[in-house]
């Protein structure tokens, strides 16, 4: 009983250890940044604008990381997003209402959820094959729509799209004296919201318990009853939903949609869930360690363009040698957890 007790909690302590590396090398990283760099990294609104740029990949990252604690991948979710923006663009400039946007959104996402976690958890295709034949088919329907770029021109949404959470305290006075507040998008209390939520499903949930355990040992988790089909069903239909929610804050950042949005979020997705803490081979991670691990991955970036390293591959490099970094440190907790079965 004493060892089963310890297996059961085992994940969880990687969990948090994972988790609390990645805290601490994001709050290492950044106060390095406002000690050599300074500039911007001393003003809180650096901090809100990582946030406004990137509520679209926390969202996106917050679907991915159920999906690989339940053992598998989504690499479509990029190319769900912009169909997702494009669509309800399209829409929207054809007299639209964004109420009835939202829907379109959180349904072009409930559908790729839908079919390919069917195809993955049914009919059990390899996850990679589904979403990969996904991303193509995405793709496609987004350049079906439009080659061109199209821009929001809807009045309701432009002004729902310019509005801003305004925080005085947290602002700074400019070098012509004037006092500029701190401002937040609507999108990002979307994306907390999100975060908070997902944190919610895998800690108290019923759901979120049977992902990672079907995620740390499939066969255990069928030996006590779970119905892993529908567990990871769930997953995909879960993160599908997330994309359609990404799609919209990702509208309401740029107002704009075009057939390269979002190009390459998948991959910056997978990143920070792996930053993060996130196991590739499932059954480890946390929301929490996901969302610092996105703010990781865009601080380092804007690290190196605010050390004058401008050219796009010096930011390839360093988001390279980061990813080793944590997987290698991944390879050594699972080594840590294979001496534990053994004792």
């Amino acid at each position: 009983m004493v060892n089963f007790m310890k297996k059961s909690r085992e994940p969880f302590n990687d969990t948090q250890l994972l988790m609390t590396i990645t805290i601490s090398i994001f709050v290492l990283m950044y106060l390095l940044a406002m000690i050599f760099l300074g500039g911007g990294f001393l003003h809180v609104q650096q901090i809100f604008d990582l946030l406004n740029d990137n509520t679209s990949l926390i969202i996106v990252a917050c679907g991915l990381t159920i999906v690989m604690i339940g053992g598998g991948i989504d690499i479509s979710v990029g190319a769900v997003t912009s169909l997702v923006v494009m669509s309800c663009v399209l829409y929207l400039n054809n007299g639209g209402n964004i109420f009835v946007a939202i829907l379109l959104a959180l349904g072009i996402g409930l559908i790729f959820g839908v079919v390919q976690g069917f195809l993955i958890s049914y009919l059990e295709i390899q996850p990679f094959i589904v979403t990969l034949a996904g991303l193509f088919f995405a793709r496609g329907m987004t350049t079906i729509l439009s080659v061109n770029p199209q821009k929001v021109e809807h009045e309701g949404f432009q002004e729902l799209m310019s509005k801003r959470i305004e925080i005085p305290w947290l602002g700074y006075t400019a070098k012509n004296g004037n006092q500029i507040p701190a401002r937040l998008e609507i999108g990002v209390i979307i994306a907390i919201l999100c975060v908070i939520g997902v944190f919610i499903l895998l800690r108290y949930v019923r759901l979120g318990r049977n992902v990672y355990a079907i995620g740390g040992n499939q066969q255990s988790a069928l030996m006590l009853g779970i119905n892993v089909k529908r567990t990871r069903f769930l997953t995909y239909v879960i993160s599908g939903l997330l994309c359609g929610i990404a799609g919209f804050t990702f509208m309401m950042h740029t107002g704009a949609g075009n057939a390269t949005n979002a190009a390459g979020m998948e991959m910056n997705a997978i990143a920070s869930a792996i930053i993060g803490g996130t196991l590739l081979t499932g059954g480890v991670g946390t929301v929490v360690g996901t969302f610092f691990g996105t703010m990781t991955l865009t601080t380092i970036k804007k690290v190196v363009v605010s050390s004058g390293l401008n050219q796009p591959y010096w930011q390839s490099i360093t988001t390279g040698g980061m990813l080793c970094f944590f997987i290698i440190l991944q390879s050594v907790v699972l080594k840590r957890r294979q001496k534990r079965k053994n004792v």
